[in-house]
């Protein structure tokens, strides 16, 4: 009932906003803006729009400020100058550009470092030109769009967060790349029948990267490969020798030598990046102001493998940056928090409210509505790595004898998985906002708590809707 009478009351401000007109207003719209109607309200007056390609860049300005108004510029650093002094020249002080590929940073940068205000569009919002679509047309498009402020700003981080996002990323891309070299040897050794997938959970464990070893040294005797499992594992020496024995093809052997150095190349490369984002981390500003890191007490944090993150203390080195500790949530590790100040920053303050911060990760309700009724439901589609890691990070909650744990654990039963991570990866980015936002500490209550909690909902339900029918509901008395 809340949300309609929201909806309600902001109706009429909906209708008259350019964003949200039906499909007959859109046309009237373009129609106007093709036509120069200057009935318009008029925005950025001092506006340019450039279509971005891999070659040239055509760039296009009012006809008011030079003639030609649209000149074709190449993508080299020289020629970007050169544009980025013309419309200077013409005046200009904020242009609008799509978000083509990575052709786009090195114009982005250029006009940034000029002065001019640079607004990154979404393609999907320009791409209704009418008529025949020409690189030309396609910048005066942009230019009038912008003119008129029917265009939004993407969001770009500052260049403190993208030089961490930077490293980042590519340590990402080295993990995914040796995990795909694994998968290779196992199935290399999986074609020669050796099935040591079957009683070690992890080919770049101790385990196996040792037996991996001597197998490409000429080893052969499944018994003294099977000596050198380690203690940790649950499988028997007499279980681990007899799964390799196996068909030693002379193709396949070197097919695994080439997978293993290529694993080892990434384990160099890694180690590499992890310095280099351990150095970046440790020179930027130290925002916890003298506080000292929460300490840790979750059983299941201390006792958890360290896996594929990096060797030093990433936590803390956060911490610092951030000043608040987002680990406290429970679902969110070392390895999630970096990707949240790596994708979104510790600056909170571009999204108004924690709302506009889940609408941006797409986690939000995708509602049709008409006539103020929802008519519809579709999903949100997104590659966004935040929204990624906050789903994998709920998930991982399925087990978690925390308040988030059950919480998550109803949501599934009564929506279904796929609804319940997504609501709870929405709950996460909420609470990751609070923390960011105003400072706030995350204390969880636990899973009794919850379900106390539950159980007290339940009880007010049946009372309301027993009392609608005229009913009493009597709890027993305790003795």
């Amino acid at each position: 009932m809340k949300a309609a009478q929201v909806k309600k009351g902001g109706s009429q401000a909906g209708k008259n906003h350019p964003l949200r007109r039906n499909r007959k207003q859109r046309r009237e719209l373009a129609r106007k803006i093709q036509a120069g109607d200057m009935s318009l309200e008029v925005v950025h007056p001092d506006a340019a729009g450039i279509d971005v390609g891999n070659e040239s860049h055509y760039v296009a300005v009012p006809p008011s400020r030079d003639d030609p108004s649209v000149r074709r510029f190449g993508c080299v650093t020289a020629e970007l100058r050169e544009m980025a002094a013309w419309l200077r020249k013409c005046g200009i002080r904020t242009v609008a550009m799509q978000s083509t590929g990575v052709y786009w940073i090195g114009v982005y940068d250029v006009l940034e470092e000029a002065g001019l205000e640079v607004y990154l569009v979404n393609a999907r919002e320009t791409k209704n030109l009418p008529g025949k679509k020409t690189d030309v047309q396609e910048s005066q498009w942009l230019m009038k769009l912008h003119t008129y402020g029917l265009l939004r700003n993407s969001f770009r981080p500052a260049q403190e967060i993208r030089t961490l996002r930077t490293y980042w990323r590519q340590r990402k891309d080295l993990v995914s790349s040796a995990a795909q070299y694994i998968q290779r040897m196992q199935k290399a050794l999986t074609q020669m029948n050796v099935q040591l997938a079957n009683v070690i959970s992890d080919l770049s464990g101790v385990t196996g990267q040792a037996i991996v070893q001597a197998i490409l040294q000429g080893e052969r005797d499944g018994r003294k490969l099977a000596a050198l499992r380690d203690h940790r594992v649950k499988a028997s020496e007499e279980e681990v020798a007899r799964s390799l024995e196996g068909n030693w093809r002379e193709d396949l052997l070197f097919v695994l030598r080439q997978e293993q150095e290529g694993y080892e190349f990434c384990r160099k490369q890694m180690a590499a990046c992890d310095r280099c984002l351990e150095e970046y981390l440790r020179q930027v500003e130290d925002r916890s102001g003298g506080a000292s890191l929460p300490v840790e007490k979750r059983p299941s944090r201390l006792q958890r493998k360290r896996g594929k993150a990096p060797r030093f203390d990433l936590r803390e080195a956060l911490f610092r940056m951030t000043g608040v500790d987002l680990t406290q949530i429970d679902g969110i590790d070392g390895v999630t928090a970096a990707v949240v100040v790596s994708e979104a920053g510790w600056d909170m303050s571009k999204w108004a409210t924690e709302n506009h911060f889940v609408s941006w990760l797409r986690l939000c309700p995708d509602n049709r509505i008409s006539g103020e009724k929802v008519i519809g439901k579709g999903r949100l589609a997104t590659t966004n790595r935040l929204t990624v890691a906050l789903k994998i990070a709920a998930h991982s909650l399925r087990q978690s004898d925390t308040y988030l744990g059950a919480q998550f654990r109803r949501l599934r039963s009564r929506l279904g998985a796929p609804v319940a991570i997504k609501a709870m990866a929405a709950r996460l980015a909420r609470l990751v906002y609070r923390m960011l936002r105003y400072g706030m500490k995350y204390v969880d209550r636990g899973a009794e708590f919850y379900e106390q909690q539950h159980r007290q909902r339940q009880i007010l339900f049946l009372k309301r809707k027993a009392l609608s029918l005229g009913l009493q509901i009597v709890e027993p008395m305790v003795a």
